[in-house]
């Protein structure tokens, strides 16, 4: 048990570090949601259902959208760019073990099965990673936009104010984009902090640096 947790420790530390962040951002959601209700004369839900409301989905979705988009993106970028002297970049000339062909390890006993079954199946495996944050990030902003138009709704009937707004109008609407474009600049941020941050700055111990000594343009060969 112990050789599992330490051989797990870095995803088992993310993964309850993020459990316990939506916990207090339900907690947190559900009580301004509460607020709100009162104030405008409504009868307010138990926190159950204010998991699958509109409030709740938009909110959560919308930020999980932004994380998904920004990783498909930085995948895909760092296959073709590069950054002189950064940790988060490959060698500015040559290849790296991550572009080696898979279908010259067909013969490895320890292949995973997709590169020994090739064809079809390989091409595909071989793009998963990128494939699977693009379809997280489609399913995040189809769900941000659900719950965006239905919460947009929920607004307006507690102004008296019209009420009639499809997915697809919301989609389109200024908010909608305010609301997407709010979290996509922050990721795209913050990537771009560590990409040229680690060109200068170190930290010992994480493979995120570079080690302490090694000189500032140390991509190059």
């Amino acid at each position: 048990m112990n050789r599992r947790l330490r051989e797990n420790s870095l995803s088992i530390a993310l993964i309850g570090l993020f459990l316990a962040s939506l916990a207090g951002q339900a907690l947190a959601g559900y009580r301004v949601y509460r607020e709100d209700e009162i104030l405008h004369g409504g009868i307010p839900v138990g926190f159950a259902a204010y998991l699958t409301s509109p409030h709740f989905i938009e909110a959560t979705f919308e930020n999980w959208e932004s994380e998904f988009l920004q990783m498909a993106a930085y995948v895909l970028l760092t296959i073709w760019l590069r950054q002189k002297g950064s940790a988060e970049s490959k060698r500015l000339t040559g290849k790296e073990p991550v572009d080696q062909d898979p279908r010259l390890a067909r013969s490895r006993r320890d292949a995973p099965w997709p590169v020994k079954r090739g064809g079809w199946v390989l091409r595909v495996y071989e793009n998963s990673l990128s494939l699977a944050l693009l379809l997280l990030f489609i399913i995040s902003f189809a769900l941000h936009a659900w719950g965006g138009a239905h919460e947009h709704v929920r607004e307006s009937l507690e102004h008296h104010e019209p009420a009639v707004v499809s997915v697809l109008h919301y989609i389109a609407s200024s908010r909608f984009w305010f609301e997407s474009f709010q979290n996509w600049q922050s990721e795209f941020l913050s990537v771009a902090a560590i990409v040229v941050l680690s060109v200068y700055l170190r930290q010992r111990g994480s493979p995120e640096s570079k080690p302490v000594a090694a000189p500032h343009s140390a991509t190059e060969e």
